[in-house]
């Protein structure tokens, strides 16, 4: 009986089928909790009553970007974060029903979770993971407790991984777009949809793809294009901003002067172009050549098509993302929407043992909850992201030179 038991107990926990009962499980236990945490802390106020102040000048008739602002400063989102501010402008009397803002994203947050859960699916990941994807209090508090604007553009990120895992590239394509448009930091993903794409339709059909996902910013931004373009790009894709050492999370235990030195700001940027062409490197042995070859090849319009695996897609898709925030200047604690979710799947894609993977999780998860942070919790941060880079980098690239090709075994949906 104790054998049966424990054998029952490993297929529950590694057998990807029993994921079809344990996904809703936890997506009901997860709505429980969204409601008991809205019930039980306080709201923090910290970026809404900006948003709406901005909002309002919008509604007001106001389209130059640059006087756009609100108590906390100027508006430096793009076009999509302030449609979807208006609407929860109109939706939250002008944002002071708080309540009903933070139920809106707590269906936003359970809305995500669905998706993250279905591409995990997808990819046949195994049951034990699925836990972690519900448990994260940083995570929570991003969405339900701070009304951040990340909750939609992580939404965003998500669809569009989800439908790429699907094939429907056009779709997920434009749906990345319109997050590029919420906040820039999906652009982080750039470098694995060109991967992607180039390898799955092909150099003429990736042009048009990102001519298209190039559109959709004009369009959106047309109201604040046709009154100042300059001060529209310079706000909304701002390159040139001040990070302040008091508020990053990943690199305080550098020191405040090496922080704010040019000299590590570029060490950063050669780093994260660095890896970038390593993992590009290996994201193209699908195709059965190296990367010369396959670029050779690519731009003479002789490279072959190559059917990918969902797991090897999500794996590019979400080891881009880890590059980038490995190699960011500075980290703040709304970027852990974007992370939070990826972590379990690139452990458990860089062949991480299980009851490490919650190690390394656990960690992560404590490191992200201190405010403010410290040299320890900062580096906690960036070890657990270096965990996860190098990990898929160096023990998951099996899948990657063998089965690259191969569809994945997950369940059917």
């Amino acid at each position: 009986m104790a054998l049966t038991a424990k054998t029952f107990a490993y297929d529950v926990l590694t057998n990807p089928r029993h994921t079809r009962w344990l996904a809703p499980l936890i997506v009901l236990g997860d709505a429980l909790l969204c409601a008991l945490i809205i019930w039980k802390i306080a709201y923090t106020e910290i970026d809404w009553s900006t948003y709406m102040q901005q909002v309002s000048l919008y509604i007001s008739g106001e389209r130059d970007y640059p006087l756009i602002k609100g108590s906390t400063g100027p508006l430096v989102y793009p076009a999509a974060h302030v449609y979807i501010y208006t609407l929860l402008y109109h939706g939250t009397d002008q944002g002071r029903d708080i309540l009903l803002g933070q139920a809106i994203f707590a269906v936003l947050y359970l809305a995500t979770l669905v998706v993250v859960v279905s591409c995990y699916r997808q990819t046949g990941a195994p049951p034990y993971l699925f836990p972690l994807l519900a448990l994260s209090k940083r995570l929570h508090s991003i969405f339900v407790l701070r009304l951040f604007n990340d909750g939609f553009a992580a939404f965003a990120m998500w669809v569009a991984i989800y439908l790429c895992l699907k094939r429907r590239w056009g779709a997920g394509i434009a749906v990345w777009s319109f997050g590029v448009a919420i906040k820039m930091t999906l652009v982080l993903l750039v470098p694995a949809i060109a991967a992607i794409t180039l390898l799955s339709l092909g150099l003429m059909r990736s042009i048009s793809l990102g001519v298209m996902a190039v559109l959709i910013q004009i369009l959106l931004a047309v109201p604040f294009l046709q009154v100042n373009p300059t001060g529209y790009f310079s706000r909304a894709f701002e390159l040139s901003r001040q990070f302040l050492f008091k508020w990053t999370v990943n690199w305080r235990f550098m020191g405040e002067e090496t922080f704010l030195s040019r000299e590590f700001s570029l060490g950063l940027l050669v780093v994260h172009i660095s890896l970038l062409v390593i993992f590009f490197a290996s994201w193209v042995k699908p195709s059965g050549t190296n990367v010369f070859r396959f670029l050779q090849g690519t731009l003479q319009g002789r490279q072959q098509k190559v059917p990918l695996s969902k797991s090897f897609v999500m794996t590019v898709m979400l080891s881009s993302l880890a590059i980038g925030l490995l190699c960011a200047r500075s980290l703040h604690y709304q970027f852990f929407a974007y992370l939070a979710w990826a972590t379990p799947f690139l452990l458990w894609r860089a062949g991480v043992h299980p009851v490490l993977i919650y190690a390394v999780w656990a960690l992560q998860e404590w490191a992200w909850n201190v405010y403010p942070s410290t040299s320890v919790s900062s580096g906690v941060v960036v070890l657990s992201l270096a965990v996860q880079v190098f990990g898929v980098l160096f023990n998951g690239s099996n899948e990657v030179k063998h089965n690259g090709s191969n569809r994945s075994k997950a369940p059917t949906q």
